[in-house]
């Protein structure tokens, strides 16, 4: 449903410790939501509202980054902020470097740099911060389950050493690239 006590089609979700509350991507309400995880909570707050979400992060900074999937790109929020910054894609949907299609999750570094399952493009993307365009760091050799190739990547990490490990969806596996792989992965 869409009462502030209900959720339709959650897609991510995170915890703050400083408030101790989940913060929740509501996919098909069109928000992120927070949720206290006090006992006796019965409905959210909504963050942000009118944003096509679907994976979300927070930095050590407390700022939020949220992947708008319509608008193909992702978002730096300081708590409250309705609007947001850009920091990756924002130019339409398409192939540059500039570009996202369909972006489904992220994570973020401990220098702000952003990475991002780039879906449709079948590639994970690196934003360095304030960066205009991003790098290729795996995949982008179309969809595929060579070494060389994603399919429809979703959730990623990259360690304190720099390697990535991406859920390659449709080739259901988990693939790693340490850094200087030549976006081959393992």
């Amino acid at each position: 449903g869409n009462g502030l006590h209900q959720l339709n089609y959650p897609t991510d979700v995170l915890i703050d410790k400083e408030t101790d509350s989940l913060i929740i991507c509501d996919r098909n309400n069109q928000r992120v939501v927070r949720w206290s995880r006090r006992s006796g909570t019965t409905q959210g707050e909504i963050l942000i509202n009118n944003i096509n979400c679907y994976g979300l992060t927070m930095d050590d900074q407390r700022y939020l980054y949220v992947c708008d999937y319509e608008k193909h790109e992702v978002r730096r929020y300081q708590l409250g902020e309705k609007n947001g910054t850009l920091v990756a894609g924002g130019n339409g949907q398409g192939y540059g470097l500039n570009q996202l299609n369909k972006p489904h999750y992220l994570f973020v570094d401990g220098q702000q740099n952003v990475y991002v399952s780039d879906n449709f493009n079948h590639r994970v993307m690196k934003w360095d911060k304030d960066a205009t365009e991003g790098i290729v760091i795996a995949g982008g050799q179309g969809a595929g389950s060579a070494l060389t190739q994603l399919s429809y990547p979703d959730g990623l990490f990259v360690d304190t050493l720099g390697t990535l490990y991406v859920a390659d969806s449709w080739n259901h596996r988990v693939m790693r690239w340490t850094q200087g792989d030549n976006k081959q992965g393992t």
